[in-house]
């Protein structure tokens, strides 16, 4: 194991990424998301977004979808705690001076436990949709990272906003550098990130990384962080926090919206975790 030495003794939190979504996600259902994060001790709860679930849109991620800047409202009322966010909100959907409001409200309102993850966004017809030209997506989120801290610079009453810049293309990295608080890959092998962190060495780094939990070691070379036996991801954890990380945030969704009818089933693999991490931390 490679050990970054400036990076060997950071304190990491963990978090979840929360399914907003798919037929199994109702009201009552966040709220027992709300509960298990909070409860089993984890540091954020975060979700993601869409606005028109158009068909790329569904297929991965059908309705109900609950917008999140709305849920994560309500769930900063339900909980004391945790900390909350986006993973990742899609930045061009929506006005910067718009979201500039939210946020800050959203951060005011919460005591300070927000966070906005962003990206550019990849259902070209959910663009289509809104109005939004697919190609000008990277320009636009550019553009609107410079205006959200330009206005947060110069408000008296609204407070800066931590921002995670997610992507993994050479121009997310820039804008990650450039505008944000820190790097927020989604899905990586361990290989893929410790190359990352090799080329561009002062990145601040908080990665979404799968979680599921199987009976028997995963041996492929090109496995994701996150998959495998208790005991793999324990180690890619410890792995991923001597590498610096300040946060990473476990996705027990694998893809099948009929996921979302058995949380159970996460909330068992969270729990495995977040019992053992502790014990180990």
């Amino acid at each position: 194991m490679i050990v970054v030495e400036r990076y060997s003794f950071t304190v990491m939190q963990l978090g979840v990424n929360v399914a907003n979504f798919g037929p199994g996600t109702d009201p009552g259902v966040l709220r027992e998301w709300a509960a298990v994060v909070e409860g089993l001790g984890f540091d954020i709860l975060m979700m993601s977004d869409h606005v028109a679930i158009t068909a790329d849109v569904a297929e991965r991620y059908p309705e109900p979808f609950y917008e999140p800047f709305t849920t994560l409202s309500w769930l900063a009322g339900i909980t004391t705690r945790v900390r909350l966010g986006t993973t990742v909100l899609i930045l061009p959907y929506r006005h910067p001076l718009l979201v500039a409001r939210m946020a800050g409200n959203l951060q005011q309102l919460s005591g300070g436990r927000f966070v906005l993850g962003v990206g550019v966004g990849w259902a070209r017809q959910e663009f289509e949709a809104l109005g939004v030209p697919f190609g000008e997506r990277g320009r636009l989120t550019d553009e609107y990272l410079a205006a959200l801290r330009d206005t947060w610079r110069t408000s008296d009453d609204t407070p800066p906003v931590p921002i995670w810049v997610g992507g993994s293309s050479d121009a997310a990295i820039r804008r990650a550098i450039t505008f944000g608080d820190a790097w927020h890959p989604l899905h990586s092998t361990l290989a893929e990130l410790r190359s990352t962190l090799t080329d561009y060495s002062q990145l601040n780094f908080a990665p979404r990384i799968a979680l599921r939990l199987t009976t028997e070691p995963v041996e492929d070379k090109d496995r994701l962080a996150g998959v495998g036996t208790l005991d793999q991801i324990l180690d890619d954890l410890d792995q991923i926090r001597s590498m610096g990380a300040e946060t990473v945030v476990l996705d027990p969704y694998h893809g099948d919206p009929e996921e979302t009818r058995r949380p159970h089933e996460a909330w068992r693999a969270l729990t495995a975790v977040a019992t053992h991490w502790k014990a180990t931390s």
